[in-house]
């Protein structure tokens, strides 16, 4: 190689956003990986617990909620689009929106935690239970997580912290998209 020249890129060149970031969404998703495969591996000693202990839940409202998860990543990726084409009033209502949907499932998640404690279930009631509120409550961590940083986006957009904001958002949205069938489905 010349002095001209520079270096190929690596993969890790490649990734959009900040390393930091990947490394904190990868940590995150074996986190949440081993909470779904420790629900599994306790739901094998009770099938038939965990299918009753399920029909405490709402899958519907929680059906509502993946689609305004996916919906509010929808925003997050074009508020991207338009920051690269340097269009960013649009691109901060766009994030703006996606924050929005974020809290509207949050409300949604409140109103189904009311729901299932105003039945008199807790953590302890049964072990479906406690993965249930450990699971779903670790993920609204990372929604309001990933709203604080959408805002902070907002606030200070740039093609780089907009792939960061987004990426993370993402990764939320992953994430639920994986809970959703184990939790609320899988009779």
């Amino acid at each position: 190689m010349s002095a001209g020249e520079s270096a190929p890129a690596s993969a890790l060149d490649e990734l959009p956003g900040d390393l930091m970031m990947w490394v904190l969404i990868v940590s995150e998703l074996l986190v949440f990986g081993a909470g779904l495969a420790a629900f599994l591996g306790v739901r094998i000693t009770d099938p038939t617990g965990f299918a009753a202990a399920r029909l405490h839940l709402h899958p519907t409202l929680a059906g509502v909620n993946t689609i305004v998860l996916i919906t509010s990543g929808f925003f997050a990726a074009r508020a991207l689009d338009l920051v690269k084409d340097n269009i960013i009033a649009p691109a901060r209502w766009n994030l703006f929106f996606a924050m929005l949907l974020g809290s509207v499932f949050l409300a949604i998640k409140f109103y189904e935690y009311a729901d299932v404690a105003g039945q008199g279930i807790s953590t302890e009631t049964h072990p479906f239970f406690t993965f249930y509120y450990l699971l779903t409550g670790f993920h609204a961590l990372h929604v309001v997580a990933g709203m604080i940083i959408l805002a902070l986006v907002i606030w200070k957009t740039a093609i780089r912290n907009v792939e960061v904001g987004t990426t993370f958002w993402h990764m939320v949205d992953l994430v639920w998209v994986l809970l959703f069938p184990v939790i609320y489905l899988l009779a």
